[in-house]
């Protein structure tokens, strides 16, 4: 079982490598560069891909290859692509992003990224799925958060530090390594066969028969079939909604308030995924001390804490107050701390909801609202940000984050009832 949690640390490793550079560097490196907030958020755009792979991820699901086992067939392959648009990403200059040619391909070739990222997410979601059991969930999804952390780290904060000293293309090739670095425990990883659903082609010849939007109507009725699964429906739609509010601002109010590069990439972006990866492993033990509902409360109301202490850092940026660097790094450092533990206890029930025979669709399916709603919010924040000013948007958020723990409490409620029913029969 512990080649097992060092294989998923691998893959959800490599995975986060790019997602950190789109998520915690490019935002940096475009607010340095004079981009305006509004048009920072449009860049959330480059994440439609992990919104919508849910289109994708029955097909995942459903082909593959049994001789070289069904989610290693599609995994290999994606990580191997991953590598070469990194490499082609270091021949495209930094300094000539201003140029509308440039910056299209620097666009299609990020979303390129980003769409092969979403392919081997469905595929590494399926395989996890799949090999834990039971408690072993609770520590998967540890070395899922601590392997995706560290790609940020790498991605994000290592990018940024590097980009003062090293050449560009020198430091996108060291990234396209790392990944292929990460390719080699899925290559003697020796994946079990699948149990499949009986009879395919007959249900395949029956849907062909039967309307798309009643093949939709039938698979989201699994997620409202009790009042607790409807109730986490809506724990899902509404999880995300301050990640995407605050995502392209946060950083960039850290270019404002005077930090460089080298500080962000180091002080922030590495201390912060360094915090996160600390707290993914006291989730992990958590879990052990407390229910998952227990543990989704507290740590949501943790990390509204730390979403109000960047609403102070934001006033004392509008009213023009000096702020040492400390506070800011230790703030963030919180606020990551507090969204992995959280990140934990979250997919940990996630995969609670996931079926065995559709794990990867099911995951995705519960992944992909949270990122759709998310990715959406983020694209839009950036006009709002710049008409509010930071401190009163900040103050917002913090507002709706508290908001947003109803539907958690109303989830909790639901499950007691059906554990107390589950005893009584």
């Amino acid at each position: 079982m512990r080649n097992v949690y060092v294989l998923l640390f691998s893959l959800y490793w490599a995975q986060g490598l790019p997602v950190g550079f789109m998520t915690h560097a490019l935002p940096v490196i475009l607010r340095a560069q004079g981009v305006s907030l509004a048009h920072i958020g449009g860049f959330g755009l480059l994440m439609l891909p992990w919104s919508i792979k849910i289109f994708w991820a029955p097909w995942v699901d459903r082909a593959g290859s049994s001789r070289f086992g069904h989610y290693r067939s599609w995994i290999i392959p994606t990580q191997l692509l991953t590598v070469a648009v990194l490499a082609g990403l270091s021949f495209l200059p930094i300094q000539a992003l201003n140029e509308p040619l440039y910056l299209l391909a620097f666009f299609v070739t990020l979303l390129s990224m980003n769409l092969i990222g979403a392919t081997q997410d469905v595929a590494t979601d399926g395989l996890a799925v799949n090999i834990l059991k039971g408690e072993q969930q609770n520590w998967g999804n540890t070395f899922q958060v601590v392997g995706s952390r560290l790609g940020f780290i790498v991605g994000g904060g290592a990018v940024l530090w590097a980009l003062d000293w090293l050449h560009w293309q020198s430091t996108f090739l060291i990234l396209a390594a790392l990944v292929l670095l990460n390719t080699i425990p899925i290559l003697f990883y020796p994946e079990a066969a699948r149990t499949l659903l009986p009879s395919p082609t007959v249900q395949t010849s029956n849907a062909a028969r039967r309307p798309h939007w009643a093949i939709i109507r039938e698979y989201l009725s699994y997620f409202m079939h009790t009042p607790a699964q409807r109730c986490w429906l809506l724990v899902l739609l509404t999880f995300k909604i301050a990640d995407g509010l605050a995502g392209p601002v946060l950083k960039p109010l850290m270019v404002d308030m005077g930090l460089s590069f080298s500080q962000i990439g180091l002080y922030v972006t590495m201390l912060g995924a360094a915090a996160a990866l600390a707290g993914a492993g006291l989730a992990g033990i958590s879990l052990k001390l407390l229910s998952r509902f227990h543990a989704l409360l507290l740590f949501s109301i943790l990390k509204i804490g730390s979403l109000a202490a960047y609403a102070w850092l934001a006033r004392q940026y509008d009213a023009v107050h000096a702020v040492p660097p400390w506070i800011i790094y230790a703030v963030n450092a919180l606020e990551d701390l507090f969204s992995a533990m959280l990140l934990v206890v979250m997919l940990t029930v996630v995969m609670q909801y996931s079926r065995k025979h559709l794990a990867g669709t099911d995951f995705t399916f519960q992944v992909g609202l949270m990122a759709t709603v998310s990715g959406g919010l983020y694209s839009l924040s950036g006009i709002a940000a710049d008409a509010l000013g930071y401190s009163h948007y900040l103050m917002l958020i913090v507002i709706i984050a508290t908001l947003c723990i109803v539907p958690i409490v109303l989830w909790g409620r639901e499950q007691r009832k059906c554990m107390q029913i589950s005893a009584e029969s």
